[in-house]
């Protein structure tokens, strides 16, 4: 078992909550460099929810 699948199965339930923190800590990284990231730090998110499985619409099953 890879360390993504321990993650995923540790926020199964929790994937909102998961979502606002991976959404606070860019935030909050992009507030402390003053944007220059910016572009980056939303990269990073989207792509960090996308391996989470955080980020799919309510309707769609979790990938497996």
């Amino acid at each position: 078992m890879s360390v993504m699948d321990k993650v995923r199965q540790m926020l199964k339930g929790h994937e909102e909550q998961a979502m606002r923190g991976i959404d606070k800590a860019g935030d909050f990284f992009d507030e402390k460099t003053h944007g220059r990231y910016s572009s980056r730090v939303h990269s990073t998110q989207d792509k960090l929810k996308e391996q989470l499985g955080v980020n799919r619409p309510p309707d769609e099953p979790p990938q497996q």
